[in-house]
């Protein structure tokens, strides 16, 4: 065989390099070995391939001859034809994707991604179902008017920025971050309405403005935009139920003016020499007739409260839509509720039937007070309701976005009515007001712990189910706390305020404990101004004097000493709104009274599946020595002290069995349980739940069905 031909297969032969591409190979070799070789090689040229065609022969000869005419002896070897052998192929990183659909179709890798695939629908889908599971067992989340306590301000009183010594709307934007070191989220501004202040504002003379004394409707959008940055709700006084004698509508109606006409309520007056004879018996509110004579339009026009107040003719649909009109205006900048007063006054029998005398025989002429009527005819109408769930139907419409739920509220002081009081509620099918206003522990006569459990009791248990309560121990119209049943009440008083179920509404001060103004020169001493620190004028003006004066006390009762004070009553306030605010059992769990007599008032706040309970203990009378272990047999037979009125003994460790307390002492006491009261067949009676809810240690978080 030719060595130099096996040279040149293998690339190793130096002289092929001197043969360009293409060219044929001379290599000299014997005749045998060319006849071995089935291609031939020429210097000069070779035969040409024209493939493989059927039936084609060629002579052998001929070729043979051919070749031996065309070129010289060529050497002819017999090469063995090895195919090379293919890589095995791995796969890489960043594989093209011809590469990558190779390698796709293999068991191993088909079957993985098989596996993978249906292993993330399976968990999608469980994910799924455990939201919708979650979802579904959740209770319902508190909204941010049953979270917390509202802080009601009568704006007059509160700060004045413009030094003319009246309260106003900036005075007001000034100490919102006194509100947030409350831990309160909600605030409630008695009325502001443009007023000739015959009623201290609550007659307006234009609903679409601001007073001047209290600034701008710039200054209340301020406010308003000042009050949501900082995480804060605001809610509103609205009056629907008359406006001031100085009103548009009134001046209009008066001279018999369009649609204006009957918007008031007007009759004729019997009239002989020079003397006018109302229509019947009723009294207005602030006592005599409450029937005036106009002589612009000779009729007397009907006023529940102040002549200077007519009442709107809510019979008339016009006065209706000019009501929702407002409610509109309002919500449209931005307001988050609307607490409506004087409700009940809405509508008037139109028989005008005299209203039953309380006693008989009383000389009828000589009835005066408004007490002395019984007011069938003037209240609580047939058809109010309808008019109040109609307001809420116009609040849902602002109610639908997202965190932006509009909260309703009226007052409701039926007396001892506690049946007309809860209609305000609504019903399960038709909304009305979120909760009625509560005046049951402001209207308490004695001080006691049975007359404190006798009021909770009351509102507890003719609540409608499923609704929520309300507590309130002071208001614009009402005594403070020190002076209506004294100064050494207050912290205990505020105690009971902020551990029941519920909201609680502070009014302005009380966190301080303000007394009223002892004086008889001064008509509305619940009113004082806002005692802010030791300087002059308490701190509420920079200006001489103010509308009302300071309470002489203001250099001992004043935020600003309170705050460096650990004993002091805003202190205590401050550990009670966080205590409710981080404690579930306090801020939705069921409430179980657990003793009453003449000194204290016992009752636990506990949650379902929360060992942790809090048991408050609270004087209302003189010293009291009570054994708790007796009344409640699986109580532990110590606890501690979370919270009390005196700084001193918190932290401490008490003996059930002997818990004293001083006069207007109270104790917030921890304790660790497995059987908690509610459980216990001798105290299901006594326990209350508005808001149900269980919790799981194991997820940490809450469930409905325990």
């Amino acid at each position: 065989m030719c060595t130099e031909l096996q040279d040149w297969y293998s690339g190793t032969l130096p002289c092929c390099s001197k043969t360009p591409p293409g060219q044929d190979i001379p290599i000299k070799m014997g005749d045998e070995e060319a006849k071995s070789l089935p291609i031939e090689l020429s210097e000069k040229g070779g035969m040409e391939n024209n493939g493989f065609v059927q039936n084609e022969t060629f002579d052998e000869k001929e070729i043979n001859a051919s070749s031996q005419e065309e070129m010289p002896k060529t050497c002819v070897v017999g090469v063995n034809r090895v195919a090379p052998e293919e890589p095995v192929l791995e796969p890489y990183a960043g594989m093209p994707k011809e590469v990558l659909l190779k390698f796709s179709t293999q068991a191993l890798y088909r079957v993985t991604r098989e596996i993978l695939f249906w292993l993330i629908i399976a968990s999608a889908v469980l994910l799924v179902c455990a939201t919708i599971t979650i979802i579904a067992l959740s209770p319902k989340c508190l909204d941010w008017w049953q979270a917390g306590p509202i802080y009601q301000i009568y704006p007059r009183s509160f700060k004045d920025s413009d030094m003319d010594g009246n309260g106003d709307l900036q005075g007001i934007q000034e100490k919102l971050d006194y509100i947030v070191y409350l831990n309160i989220k909600t605030i409630w501004i008695t009325s502001f309405y443009k007023s000739p202040l015959k009623d201290l504002g609550y007659g307006a003379e234009d609903f679409y403005d601001v007073d001047p004394m209290f600034g701008s409707m710039s200054d209340f959008e301020k406010l308003l935009a000042a009050i949501h940055d900082r995480g804060l709700k605001l809610i509103m006084d609205l009056i629907p139920n008359h406006t001031s004698n100085k009103h548009r509508w009134f001046q209009l109606s008066r001279n018999r003016t369009g649609k204006y006409t009957d918007y008031y309520i007007w009759h004729d007056c019997a009239q002989a020499e020079g003397l006018v004879t109302p229509p019947n018996n009723w009294v207005s509110v602030y006592g005599n007739s409450s029937w005036q004579f106009d002589d612009v339009r000779n009729q007397c026009y009907f006023h529940q409260f102040g002549k200077e107040q007519p009442d709107l003719n809510f019979r008339n649909l016009a006065v209706q839509q000019e009501i929702h009109d407002i409610i509109k205006f309002w919500l449209d900048k931005g307001i988050d509720g609307f607490s409506f007063s004087t409700v009940k006054f809405l509508l008037e029998a139109t028989h005008l039937r005299d209203e039953p005398q309380v006693n008989k025989s009383q000389n009828p002429e000589d009835i005066t007070a408004y007490s002395q009527l019984y007011h069938d005819y003037t209240t609580t109408q047939v058809g109010m309701h309808d008019i109040l769930r109609s307001f809420r139907q116009t609040m849902e419409q602002f109610s639908s976005e997202p965190g932006r739920y509009r909260f309703m509220s009226s007052d409701a002081d039926d007396g001892e009515d506690t049946e007309a009081t809860m209609m305000y509620y609504g019903t399960s099918f038709v909304e009305e007001a979120d909760f009625p206003f509560n005046f049951y522990l402001i209207n308490l006569k004695n001080l006691s712990g049975n007359s404190i459990f006798e009021a909770v009791t009351l509102w507890m248990k003719n609540m409608p189910e499923g609704k929520w309560p309300n507590w309130a121990v002071g208001n614009p119209n009402s005594a403070r706390i020190s002076s209506r049943v004294g100064k050494e009440y207050v912290n205990v008083i505020n105690m009971l305020l902020l551990t029941l179920p519920g909201t609680p509404i502070t009014y302005y001060g009380e966190e301080i404990g303000m007394e009223n103004i002892v004086s008889e020169e001064v008509t509305f001493p619940e009113k004082s101004p806002m005692q802010w620190d030791g300087k002059l004028n308490a701190g509420f003006t920079e200006g001489n004097s103010s509308w009302l004066p300071v309470n002489p006390d203001y250099q001992s009762v004043n935020v600003e000493i309170q705050k460096t004070w650990s004993n002091s009553s805003l202190n205590l306030y401050r550990e009670l709104t966080s205590l409710r605010n981080n404690e579930l059992p306090i801020y939705r769990g069921w409430m179980c009274y657990i003793w009453n007599d003449s000194n204290v008032f016992v009752y636990v706040r506990e949650l379902d599946g929360l060992k942790r309970v809090f048991m408050m203990v609270l004087n209302f009378g003189q010293e009291s020595t009570i054994d708790l272990k007796a009344i409640v047999p699986n109580l532990p037979s110590e606890a501690f002290i979370r919270l009390s009125t005196n700084i001193s003994n918190a932290g401490k460790a008490v003996n059930t069995e002997i818990i004293k307390t001083e006069m207007g002492e109270g104790l917030v006491l921890e304790y660790k349980t497995e059987k908690p009261v509610h459980t216990m067949e001798a105290f299901q009676e006594n326990c209350f739940v508005a808001e149900k809810a269980c919790y799981s240690s194991a997820f940490n978080l809450l469930y409905v069905n325990c």
